[in-house]
């Protein structure tokens, strides 16, 4: 069996398939939502320690 030229599979050229700028973007939105989600956590979990430390109103 003869391979032929065209069929290079992932061996070939890559076209780039999004702009560096694109990609930048994403990396980006991608660290302030995680940066806001761990806030978000720190923030719970401080307010359920507060609100466990209070006392109990009789």
């Amino acid at each position: 069996m003869i391979r032929s030229p065209g069929a290079a599979g992932f061996n070939g050229r890559s076209a780039p398939v999004a702009s560096s700028r694109l990609i930048d973007a994403v990396a980006a939105s991608l660290a302030i939502g995680s940066l806001s989600l761990c806030l978000i956590v720190a923030l719970t979990v401080l307010s359920i320690k507060v609100s466990m430390a209070m006392p109990l109103p009789a």
